[in-house]
């Protein structure tokens, strides 16, 4: 993905946050299928879709940011 590409998704965002994703190698739609995974988990599940590959869920963690439980 290019940096336009993730400020089209996600807008503004910091720029280590940009390169943090762009280093996944990850689309566009990984992308977007990250951000409804995180708006929408359990709604996810319960129609039935499959759980996230292993890059959306890499784009996943990048966009909650650490635990902060941590």
């Amino acid at each position: 993905m290019t940096r336009d590409e993730i400020i089209s998704v996600l807008g503004p965002v910091d720029e280590a946050v940009i390169a943090d994703i762009a280093a996944t190698d990850g689309t566009v739609q990984e992308l977007r299928e990250a951000l409804a995974w995180i708006a929408a988990d359990e709604v996810l599940v319960n129609e039935g879709r499959p759980l996230p590959t292993a890059r959306v869920a890499t784009l996943i963690e990048l966009l909650q940011g650490p635990d902060e439980e941590e």
